[in-house]
């Protein structure tokens, strides 16, 4: 397979430093080994995404000088083939419709548990015990993770970022206990979530090698697993360091102070981003 990167960005306000260092990153192994750098726009959130925050996507990328073949991968293109992959998983009897509001969700956790220390932060199982033909609108959809773990092959993954590096199995007595009923399908906006969309992505542009800041490396083992379910190719995993502010916290979009947007209006280099994010 040809060595392929990607750069996935949400239309949803403006790149910042982060921003800047993941795609740099994933364009410059791309280069390195003579492959591929893609870019793919995740707009499913449609409360949210916006034209002109996408249009200055393109504009600051290409002042950082990257190039990506066209065409652009929009998700929003995409919608019919994420719910198809969803109503596959949904044929195997692993898909539920949940109508538990984060209230409901913090109520049932509170609740004494007889025996059981549960994590906060795992879904209870409220409506586990319904049938996808029970759904309502407006329900969201969960993965079954009891029953996918049933259909778990050996799977795993290969590791290249600096804090996690190494192969990866899939434990199925931590898929429960630490990932549990993920949300597959998002009730606000119609649409399936962004670890399921990302999957179906990840193997319809031939990714060979997903880059990304490691804040998002807990859910690899999650996406691994629907690859696994799915029949879908595992990508090589790469979770870079996070650039983070004075106070050592994690930048935001809502961090204006450092996006690349007001560097350039302020005279800032392509160069002097590298520089500021440890690759001049």
């Amino acid at each position: 397979m040809t060595f392929t990167t990607r750069f996935a960005p949400s239309p949803t306000g403006p790149l910042h430093l982060g921003h800047a260092y993941s795609a740099l990153l994933a364009h410059d192994m791309a280069q390195a080994n003579h492959g591929r750098f893609l870019l793919r726009i995740e707009d499913t959130d449609i409360d949210r995404a916006r034209p002109e925050w996408e249009a200055l996507i393109y504009e600051d990328l290409h002042w950082l000088g990257l190039t990506w073949e066209e065409p652009v991968l929009r998700q929003s293109d995409h919608l019919a083939l994420y719910n198809e992959h969803l109503m596959h998983l949904a044929a195997k009897g692993l898909i539920y419709p949940c109508s538990c509001s984060r209230t409901d969700i913090r109520n049932a956790q509170s609740a004494p548990q007889e025996g059981v220390a549960t994590d906060a932060s795992i879904y209870p199982g409220t409506c586990r015990h319904r049938d996808l033909s029970s759904r309502r609108k407006g329900d969201a959809l969960r993965l079954n993770m009891a029953r996918a773990i049933a259909h778990l092959n050996n799977a795993s993954f290969t590791e290249t970022g600096p804090r996690h590096k190494g192969g990866k199995f899939l434990d199925p007595n931590r898929l429960v206990s630490e990932i549990g009923d993920a949300v597959l399908g998002r009730k606000e906006i119609e649409t399936v979530s962004y670890v399921l969309a990302s999957v179906i992505d990840e193997a319809a542009q031939g990714i060979s090698h997903v880059v990304r800041g490691e804040d998002l490396y807990q859910i690899t083992f999650l996406q691994v697993l629907l690859q696994n379910l799915l029949d879908l190719p595992t990508p090589i995993y790469h979770h870079h360091r996070l650039i983070r502010d004075d106070q050592g916290k994690r930048l935001a979009k809502r961090d204006d102070a450092r996006a690349l947007s007001k560097f350039r209006q302020e005279g800032a280099t392509p160069q002097d981003i590298r520089a500021m994010v440890g690759l001049g």
